[in-house]
């Protein structure tokens, strides 16, 4: 793969003979062929370890020796199971076949022999001129070399590529200027680029024409100057391109492909719950073949009906094992799996549905590309965020600036009607204009004039665009840009600028600069703007830079972004001689951004420093409650920005991102060496220790340099760090380290979740456990890259607490259940082994249930009713929004874990027994048949479990109701039609049991008897012993003044909150002596330490978790 990147193509332009050496522009997202679909999918099933566990068990039950059972029990529900996956695949695929042949059978228009033709889009190769008309989809990528516009220029709509849904600005390569409609149809030359990759921010390839068109001048080519498939030409008549890469290796076809499954913490406790039942099972079946080949030995030979053979085959040992292992397969549920994707992809559709985090705004609904980790939502721990757009408006407002050491806009907050600044600019101070200018053509903002004569601009940046907006309303107006010369109209006066070179702005040099050419006295000008790391080191020896840094801190105090700008008039023989060198890196194929980077700094150097521009990003409405709100469910914040410190300071306090004085306390990390980075970072562990006992909110901020130093050679004492503080403010950060320290966080063994809404944050929200993108100005790439996308952040709120608390609620009951019922058939065949097959025919491994019933059992019997467990909500939603520490049961796993689930492996083995005994006692004698005592024994299983269920249950819905009791109906009306049937060994048992008085007493004995036990605990707990959550309901069905006045005491007995435990809150739950659910209940109250009468104490032990700030250092230490 290296070698191959490091390998390069050259297209040959308009030349057919070179054709056959790339592929075609055919399309082919599919998955599946028809020959292939069915290994292929198979194979794909058959990798997941439980599926191969099902499939051994089904292949076993083919040995007519050792099947107690028809293997059709088994082979059913799996194929079934199969069947159903295997459908949607092919679904799926075949969307994608009819969405491949639309766009392959489109028609275009190419160049051929001088002449243009239409053929479909599959049939353009490389190097083929493609010609497109306004509104036209662009159909693969290619190289611009002509438009309808005399500046060369031309706009896309990048949407489908990238989701910015702003006009982007395309320019011809200078090689092509000026070349007439008719050259087009006969150029000649080669394109030398590199091999096809998915980066669409990028593109680094050489043209060069041949003659009569140039003299074999080698041009550099960018991003800039490509149209990439599936955007749209917009407002230009038509335009044409080399066809480059083609088919799937156009840039859009690179990018496609499957992201990496997330693994959900729900889904890790179920696999190692699976795990421990497997263990026990084979424990089970060793004891019972044990056994049965001892009875073999002894009892069975004995026995006149038994006729076993004096010397059996080498396998005969296997043969009863192996029958019990096939009667105790059914410990593990069978449909687990397809049920829980039932009901993830439904938790899924409630988030798209939910209209209260639609944002009429901007027309946007939340969107779930993921439906397998909605529960992961409400077991979030640490929250990391970018900053500009998402919790900002990323709508930029030029406020105040500082020109020549007096600052402008103080006194009103807006420099544009600053009197003193108006009066400058009337008087033509040289220093006024000149940052004037910088403002007004230091970008690669587009002017368009509109048929009436209004100017609008097209800008990729938010910040140019208030730029230019703001010098154009002092007066400095950018009027027009065509080819390499721009206008700016500055009171009635046209100036005209040759734009000689342009060094782009890199996240890596934060800072952009252009260097052009005065028309008007033929001086040659470096004009540079960016950050003020990255522009103030650079000015010129001597000049005072005191006043410009005072005037950046007071910038940030207010919470305002700024930039810096700088001018240079240069020598035109250093201009010549750096040309050189910029053209020379502009051409290479190969580290072209580095080698860039490197250049432009000989040449970005011993400014003039022309004073600082201001800018205001406002707060999104709802940002500081919802934070407010998170924090108080026991969620951490990470704030990771490219923003100076100061900065991101203020704006982290004005949303409650922090805690001014005396309240909170900032700690600093800062160093630009590694002697220095160590210092800060002890003192800074040192203090976080000594203060976490205090109830005093500690955050801790760190800047990007520091952070690397970190990153490289103190990762170990800052995961400690980490984990003592709830907030941590990093600096300017790259995209790089903002995914480091989600990787870091989560390496703890903590859920994450990262938010952003620009392409810099695509990174950070892929390798966090839950991606949030916003759909922002930037665009949609961060929310096309997420698991999650909503319209603004205070949907974040709703989203956990709501949706992410119900669905980890809801697949927590369910997956437990699912064992549970399991568990249930298969220790009533257990108990049946030891205690009546001993009495009638040994431990032999013969079924009490016969295939039917225990394929029914599975398939429809139990597992209708327990999917309504979607609509379940323990609290209304108005209660969990204004009661966000409930969510600490969720972050904490309280209701699924080992100790929950014991619980229910309890229930199980007790309602087995009780099952077991009253059938047995009921209908275990000589008059009664083996399939009667069956249905019987069966009966109360399914009696058990609908009242199981619907105690479990907190919401009632009519479809619940439907659900519960139509499928016990169910049960008694698909029985009774088997019944009828004489081939199936049931015939006319239901209807002899539904005349039995005996047998309805015994269902009502074992209702009695299996579920008095545990209504008796459930009331007990709900009574003396309520959780927060139950005394939350309790007050929500008293309802009117009463039901308020409780909820505001209650609030009151929940601030002592904070100070119990620390603002360490639910971070420590994980590996600190968890104290888990006792069996039969879910209360997190039954077996905690008090703490006390605080209302606080129904939370987990926080005097167990925090007895030592200290011993919360690492989980996996």
């Amino acid at each position: 793969m290296v070698l191959k990147s490091a390998m390069k193509r050259f297209v040959y332009i308009n030349d057919d003979s070179s054709q056959d050496s790339f592929c075609d522009n055919r399309i082919s997202n599919r998955k599946y062929t028809i020959l292939n679909f069915l290994p292929k999918n198979l194979l794909e099933q058959f990798s997941r370890l439980m599926n191969q566990y099902f499939l051994l068990i089904a292949c076993l039950q083919l040995w007519p020796l050792i099947t107690p059972v028809n293997p059709a029990s088994t082979w059913g529900p799996l194929i079934f199971i199969f069947a159903v996956s295997a459908t949607k695949e092919a679904w799926d695929d075949y969307n994608r076949y009819l969405t491949d042949k639309k766009a392959n059978e489109r028609k275009v228009w190419i160049v051929n022999e001088g002449r243009r033709k239409q053929i479909e889009a599959q049939d353009i190769h490389v190097g083929n001129i493609v010609w497109l008309r306004e509104n036209d989809e662009v159909p693969c990528d290619l190289v611009l070399i002509g438009t309808s516009d005399p500046q060369g220029i031309c706009f896309v709509e990048t949407s489908a590529l990238d989701g910015e849904t702003d006009l982007k600005t395309r320019v011809i390569t200078s090689a092509c200027m000026g070349l007439a409609f008719e050259q087009l149809h006969k150029i000649k030359g080669v394109l030398e680029c590199p091999n096809p990759d998915n980066d669409i921010r990028r593109f680094d390839a050489n043209i060069r024409l041949f003659p009569p068109f140039l003299d074999n001048d080698i041009y550099p080519l960018t991003i800039n100057n490509t149209l990439l498939q599936s955007c749209y030409l917009r407002n230009t008549d038509w335009a044409c391109g080399v066809a480059v890469y083609t088919g799937n290796e156009t840039k859009l076809g690179m990018s496609r492909g499957v992201a990496e499954p997330k693994l959900t913490a729900v889904d890790a406790m179920i696999d190692k719950l699976t795990g421990a039942i497997f263990l026990f099972q084979v424990v089970v079946v060793i004891v019972l073949g044990f056994a049965g080949n001892i009875w073999k030995d002894t009892e069975a030979r004995k026995q006149w009906y038994v006729r076993y053979p004096s010397e059996g085959p080498w396998y005969e040992l296997l043969v009863i094992p192996l029958r019990f292992e096939l009667l105790c397969s059914i410990m593990i549920p069978i449909s687990i799996k397809v049920s829980l994707d039932l009901v993830k992809s439904i938790y899924a559709m409630f988030i798209e549905w939910d209209e209260e985090i639609f944002d009429p705004d901007t027309n946007t609904r939340a969107h779930a590309a993921s439906t397998a980790i909605s529960e992961d939502l409400g077991q979030v721990e640490y929250i990391l965020t970018d900053k500009t757009g998402t919790l900002t408006d990323n709508i930029m407002i030029f406020r105040r600036c500082c020109i020549n050491g007096f600052c402008y806009g103080n006194e009103h907050g807006d420099a544009l009607k600053d009197g003193e600044l108006l009066n400058a600019i009337s008087s033509n101070a040289p220093s006024v204009m000149r940052f004037l200018t910088v403002m007004a053509i230091c970008n690669t903002v587009i002017p368009i004039k509109s048929k009436g004569g209004v100017i609008s601009y097209k800008a990729q940046s938010q910040d140019e665009d208030a730029l230019v907006k703001a010098a154009a309303q002092l007066h400095m107006v950018l009027i027009s840009k065509i080819g390499n010369i721009l206008e700016v109209n500055f009171r009635g006066t046209v100036l005209q600028y040759e734009i000689l070179d342009i060094l782009e702005f890199t996240s890596d040099r934060k800072k952009m600069s252009i260097v052009v050419k005065d028309c008007q006295n033929g001086k040659v000008v470096l004009l540079c703007k960016g950050a003020d790391e990255a522009i103030l080191p650079n000015a010129f020896t001597g000049q005072q830079l005191r006043p410009l840094i005072d005037c950046v801190e007071q910038y940030a105090q207010l919470g305002l972004r700024t930039l810096c700008f700088g001018w240079r008039e240069l020598d035109e023989g250093e201009y010549v001689e750096w040309s050189h060198m910029f053209k020379e890196a502009n051409s290479t194929l190969t580290d072209r951004e580095w080698k860039l980077a490197e250049v432009c700094q000989k040449l970005e150097h011993h400014l003039e420093i022309l004073g600082i521009a201001a800018i205001e990003d406002r707060l999104q409405d709802g940002v500081p409650e919802t934070i407010e709100t998170l924090r108080k469910a026991g969620i951490n914040f990470w704030m990771l920005t490219g923003d100076k410190q100061s900065t991101a300071i203020q704006i982290a306090l004005s949303c409650n991102f922090i805690s001014s004085e005396p309240k909170g306390q900032l700690l600093f990390l800062n160093g630009r060496s590694e002697d220095e980075v160590f210092r800060s970072l002890e003192m800074v562990l040192r203090t976080m220790k000594i203060t976490s006992s205090e109830t005093k909110d500690v955050a801790f901020v760190v800047d990007g340099v520091a952070l690397e130093i970190i990153l490289k050679h103190y990762k170990g004492s800052f995961i400690e760090l980490a984990t003592l503080s709830r907030t941590a403010i990093c600096c300017r950060v790259t995209p790089s380290q903002k995914a480091q320290l989600v990787e870091l966080l989560k390496s703890c063994d903590y859920r994450t979740l990262a938010i952003g809404d620009g392409g810099n944050d695509v990174r950070m929200i892929q390798q966090a456990d839950i991606g949030v993108g916003i759909s922002g100005r930037e665009g949609l790439q961060a929310a096309r890259a997420a698991d999650y996308s909503i319209g603004k952040f205070r949907f974040l709120k709703r989203l956990i607490l709501v949706h992410g608390r119900y669905s980890y609620n809801r697949t927590a009951f369910l997956s437990q259940y699912s064992f549970y019922k399991s568990l249930l058939i298969c220790f009533i065949q257990i108990l049946w082994y030891f205690f009546s097959f001993s009495l009638f025919s040994g431990v032999s491994g013969t079924s009490l249930f016969n295939s039917f019933s225990l394929m029914a059992y599975n398939v429809f019997y139990t597992s209708i009713p327990v999917l309504t467990c979607v609509l379940d909500k323990d609290l209304s939603e108005k209660i969990v929004m204004q009661n966000p520490q409930i969510l600490l049961y969720c972050q904490a796993g309280r209701l699924l874990n080992p100790s929950t689930f014991a619980g229910w492996f309890g229930r199980s083995m007790y309602h087995a027994v009780v099952v077991f005994l009253i059938t047995v006692h009921a209908y275990a004698n000589e008059k009664s048949e083996m399939e009667e005592l069956s249905m019987v024994a069966l009966s109360g299983c399914i009696w058990l479990q609908v009242f199981v269920v619907a105690l479990e249950m907190n919401w009632f819905t009519v479809l619940q109701h439907l659900a519960i009791w139509g499928n016990f109906a169910a049960f008694y009306a698909i029985n009774s039609v088997v019944s009828t049937i004489p081939g199936l060994g049931m015939h006319t048992i239901m209807f002899r049991l539904f005349r039995q008085q005996s047998y309805w007493i015994t269902m009502i004995l074992i209702f009695a008897v299996g579920m008095g036990p545990v209504l008796a605990i459930k009331y007990f707990r709900y009574t003396y012993r309520p959780s927060i959550i139950n005394i939350l309901q309790q007050q929500e069905k008293s309802g009117g003044p009463i039901y308020a006045m409780a909820i505001e005491n209650l609030e009151s007995q929940l601030k002592p909150m904070d100070s119990d435990i620390s603002p360490l809150s639910v971070t420590q739950l994980k590996n600190r002596n968890p104290v888990h659910e006792p069996l039969l209940c879910d209360s997190p109250t039954a077996t905690r330490r008090s703490l006390g009468l605080s209302a606080f104490s129904y939370f987990p032990t926080a005097q167990t978790r925090l007895s030592s700030s200290h011993s919360r250092n690492l989980k996996n230490s």
